[in-house]
C-alpha cells in the first residue's frame, strides 16, 4: 500500500470542524491501514507532527430513499491529534 492510497478524504462534519480548532483532525482512511502507516503519511503529506491517532470502523446505518432501503458503507476513520500550535490547511 503506497502513501497516497492511505488517506481517502477528510471527514467534514460540525463535530470535526469544532475539533479542528483544537488541533484534532478526522480523515477517512483505507481499511487495511495501520496507525503507524497513517501517522507517517500525515506527517509526510502535511509537514506536521502527530501526537496521537485513534482509529475506528464505522457501523452501517439504515437509509431510505423513497420506497428503496439500504445501508451506508462501512469505512475506517482516523482521528489525528497534532502537537500544540500546528494546523493542517483543508
Amino acid at each position: 500500500m503506497t502513501n497516497p492510497d492511505i488517506i481517502i478524504a477528510p471527514v467534514v462534519t460540525e463535530k470535526s470542524a469544532m475539533n479542528a480548532q483544537a488541533g484534532i483532525y478526522t480523515f477517512k482512511v483505507d481499511k487495511r491501514a495501520t496507525k503507524t502507516q497513517i501517522k507517517k503519511t500525515i506527517e509526510n503529506e502535511f509537514g506536521v507532527h502527530v501526537e496521537k491517532i485513534n482509529t475506528l470502523l464505522t457501523k452501517p446505518k439504515d437509509r431510505r430513499v423513497g420506497k428503496y432501503t439500504g445501508k451506508t458503507k462501512v469505512y475506517k476513520k482516523a482521528i489525528v491529534t497534532l502537537r500544540n500550535g500546528e494546523t493542517i490547511e483543508m
